[in-house]
């Protein structure tokens, strides 16, 4: 098999492309042969060895959360039944899915549906999972008007989806025009051109805000009164600087969709909701590919910004 290492913690280049022995499923495991393998952002941030939150992995280790693929082997009290199905899992914090073999707990596996790719579960069993759990705390209505910033990225271009299946009016920011044709939107704004944030008419009832710092600051402060903030993470490296008088200015309500707020419906039945949604093609995830022996490339590419909707390595 194939797979990624890494031996010690730092830049990308840090991640090396390797042979290893094939993996052998022990007692309610599968062996999945890995068709892709989603990249998420927490794992450059181990890479790095910063430890925010969860603990660092113990070196040398493959990083990967998500893959999909077929079963391949069955562990000793599995039903053979799973042999060859289409299946998706999450694997875990760090659980070797930068590699063309994984192990998967029985119970974690999700049958992938005949009309979806398996690039697509991949970005749905993990990216997909957070989104459903942030739409529950937003709680969109067809009376919204839902301004998405990074609504080109993988949790941005699903949210801005969900948005217009309610029949909400929707804003989607990002940042250049090329990323802007790969959303639909009643309204585009390219967050790096001043003033971005102006003009907008109706304003906003509901923001869902992954950039943080200024551009996320822009846009609560485009909310309409009375309107909702919620925030799901700061790509652009800070927080938005948020006070109460903030809150009180705009009768504004501001909510964070990480953590036990995020989970209150169980990892469980997030990805089943999400799963559900691409067999209905009612969500369609955006995807950037990139071979496996490239994972530095694609890690990179991700911390940039380089990127469009899930990166997704293909073994």
């Amino acid at each position: 098999m194939k797979l990624i290492r890494q031996y010690e913690f730092g830049p990308a280049e840090n991640l090396r492309y390797e042979d290893a022995p094939d993996l052998q499923p022990g007692p309610g495991q599968v062996r999945i042969d890995v068709a892709a393998a989603g990249v998420h952002l927490i794992d450059t941030t181990f890479r790095k060895g910063i430890q925010a939150g969860p603990p660092l992995p113990t070196l040398p280790y493959t990083p990967g959360r998500e893959v999909a693929g077929t079963v391949a082997l069955a562990g000793p009290g599995v039903d053979p039944a799973w042999l060859g199905k289409r299946v998706t899992a999450h694997l875990g914090m760090v659980s070797g899915g930068y590699a063309s073999q994984a192990l998967a707990n029985v119970d974690s596996l999700h049958v992938v549906s005949d009309n979806a790719s398996f690039e697509e579960a991949v970005a749905m069993i993990g990216t997909g999972r957070t989104a459903m759990g942030i739409l529950t705390i937003a709680a969109l209505t067809t009376d919204d008007v839902v301004l998405v910033t990074s609504a080109a990225g993988g949790l941005g271009a699903l949210l801005l989806q969900a948005a217009r299946s309610v029949g909400a009016r929707t804003i989607a920011a990002a940042g250049g025009a090329a990323k802007l044709d790969l959303v639909d939107a009643d309204v585009k704004r390219d967050y790096l051109e001043q003033d971005w944030a102006q003009g907008l008419d109706p304003k906003p009832t509901v923001v869902l805000e992954a950039v943080g710092g200024e551009i996320g600051r822009t846009a609560m402060k485009a909310l309409a009164p009375g309107g909702r903030l919620v925030m799901y993470g700061f790509s652009a490296g800070s927080m938005i600087e948020l006070s109460a008088g903030d809150l009180y200015s705009g009768s504004i309500s501001a909510h964070v969709a990480l953590g036990p707020a995020l989970l209150k419906g169980g990892m469980r039945g997030l990805e089943e909701r999400s799963m559900a949604a691409l067999a209905a093609r009612e969500l369609v995830p955006l995807i950037t590919t990139f071979p496996l022996a490239e994972a530095a490339k694609a890690q990179t590419a991700l911390e940039t910004r380089a990127t469009v909707g899930k990166t997704v390595l293909l073994p």
